[in-house]
């Protein structure tokens, strides 16, 4: 199974970023994923700073993927969007179904994002159609959905799961970082720069509930599926995503890499009270199954 490395959620510096991605070049890494998907306010990076990321990474031998923004809210925003579908050298991954419209009229394969919401056989088949290549399938769902989903042609198109990292459950068209701060949204002075990895919300227990990470709600523990990954190749899923949370990435794909390399079947799942996969197992998504390795 290939490991990929799903887009940056959160908004780091130019310089974190590129430091994080040089470390990411030196690694077995199959596919990157590159571009803003959450804010266009968010002005870190520009569209010529990801494609000098891009070619950086592929002189390196990795496959690059260009993402699109989840949520389009203005004419720029589709302007900048036509011009990173057809880029004309790194395939995309689509997040809206904007994107999905530009590929398909200039003819360009795609990726199908999880957040097109693709519930059913139907509608992949659909967007299989019109050029998609893969679908990341929506973080929701478990295995069993996923098994029917693939039992008609698993070779159709590729499949990826998400298998670490903190899980996007939702997204508005409120930013929520600029509400904490009782900023709005349209002079918010990019104050999601301050979070790394997002604001950690808890119940009145004091228990890690979410994280908001602009207009983005994500999980508050790291979704970790590593010794789901035999089950998974089994089941014809051809990548196991991380979603970027920091250096410390780095590690954990080496480990992956040189367990897989190992044939070790069964990769290690401590107990961490910070992890869950309940989603993946049919349960509540932040239950944490250590029972079923298969």
């Amino acid at each position: 199974m290939n490991l990929s490395l799903g887009p940056l959620t959160y908004c780091w510096s130019k310089q974190a970023t590129f430091e994080y991605y040089e470390a990411v070049a030196s690694t077995d890494i199959d596919t990157v994923y590159l571009g803003e998907v959450i804010c266009s306010r968010r002005r870190e990076l520009k569209y010529k700073d990801y494609l000098e990321l891009a070619n950086l990474l592929t002189n390196q031998g990795k496959k690059v993927i260009l993402s699109t923004l989840t949520l389009i809210e203005s004419a720029s925003e589709l302007i900048e969007l036509k011009r990173i579908v057809t880029n004309g050298e790194f395939a995309i991954e689509a997040n809206d179904m904007a994107a999905v419209n530009f590929a398909t009229e200039a003819a360009i394969p795609f990726v199908a994002g999880p957040n097109l919401n693709l519930y059913n056989r139907a509608s992949l088949d659909i967007m299989h159609k019109k050029g998609m290549t893969r679908f990341i399938m929506p973080y929701e769902l478990s295995k069993f959905w996923l098994q029917q989903v693939l039992a008609g042609n698993p070779t159709a198109f590729e499949t990826e799961v998400l298998g670490y990292g903190y899980i996007p459950l939702a997204h508005s068209a409120r930013c929520f970082t600029a509400k904490h701060h009782q900023k709005p949204k349209l002079d918010c002075q990019i104050i999601c720069q301050q979070y790394p990895k997002g604001i950690l919300t808890q119940t009145q227990e004091s228990q890690p509930l979410l994280r908001l990470n602009g207009i983005q709600t994500q999980s508050a523990a790291k979704i970790n599926l590593i010794n789901q990954m035999s089950a998974m190749s089994a089941m014809g899923v051809s990548y196991f995503r991380i979603s970027p949370s920091g250096l410390e990435d780095i590690a954990l794909i080496e480990h992956i890499s040189n367990a897989q390399m190992a044939e070790q079947s069964n990769l290690s799942l401590e107990g961490n009270i910070k992890d869950c996969n309940g989603y993946w197992h049919a349960e509540p998504g932040m239950n944490l199954n250590l029972n079923t390795i298969t």
